[in-house]
């Protein structure tokens, strides 16, 4: 009778094993990426080579995704699927339910980031835009060629890992604060060769609920192949994303 029992609970045991074998605990699904909608187009820049292909390059190897669109009619519904905001673009956008539909994303607390093109003072009917989301904007920049640029705050996240100062060739815009606008962290100041004036080349927008990256950098490639702005775009990204 003992022994009958010993089989019983040995035949428990080693069905038991078999099933636990047999049926690992499953591991939990991984996270979706972080998904940025980029949105560019107008004048004056390759936004497809660039903005498109090259920045979409740029995030995929830093483990986010993107979409790409000129088509400004697509923003809002392309918004539903994004974490994170990219404008690039100096082409308006004209309809009020899109404008909305951007301020509205910025107020969830979504990261919106705001590259080069998207930076000048692009729209006189839409003035809020430069007020209250880039925080000013820029009417002029100095020649195309190469500037030094100096990192001013090396601890912020989104400058991470970049050089305490680096030379890049691209435009330097003269980018002017909103004395209306809210306050900005700059993370980056630009040097004008000819008159060693500074300006903002990276900034945070210091707002209670929105979450905002001006970069101005970025006219072509010599500045979307660089180590500096590869390591900047996925950086901004990433904060964004918290």
């Amino acid at each position: 009778m003992k022994y009958t029992h010993y089989l019983l609970l040995l035949a428990l045991f080693v069905s038991g094993s078999l099933q636990s074998c047999t049926n690992p605990t499953p591991e939990p699904p991984e996270a979706d990426p972080v998904h940025a909608l980029i949105v560019g187009g107008g004048s004056s820049h390759d936004f497809d080579r660039w903005f498109n292909q090259e920045d979409t390059a740029t995030l995929k190897a830093a483990g986010f995704s993107s979409t790409y669109t000129n088509d400004v009619s697509t923003i809002q519904s392309g918004l539903a699927d994004a974490d994170i905001l990219i404008l690039t673009n100096n082409q308006p956008i004209p309809d009020a339910a899109t404008r909305q539909s951007i301020f509205d994303f910025a107020d969830s607390g979504k990261g919106v980031l705001l590259l080069h093109p998207a930076l000048w003072y692009n729209w006189e009917d839409w003035p809020v835009y430069n007020q209250e989301l880039a925080a000013g904007g820029s009417r002029s920049h100095g020649p195309y060629g190469p500037f030094e640029i100096t990192v001013t705050q090396p601890d912020h996240p989104v400058v991470k890992g970049l050089p305490s100062s680096f030379t890049l060739e691209d435009e330097l815009y003269r980018f002017e604060l909103d004395a209306e606008g809210p306050e900005v962290e700059v993370l980056a100041i630009g040097t004008e060769p000819d008159t060693g004036v500074e300006f903002p080349v990276i900034w945070v927008v210091d707002h209670p609920n929105r979450n905002i990256v001006g970069i101005t950098l970025g006219h072509d490639g010599i500045t979307h192949e660089s180590a500096p702005y590869k390591a900047l775009l996925a950086n901004s990204v990433s904060y964004l994303s918290q």
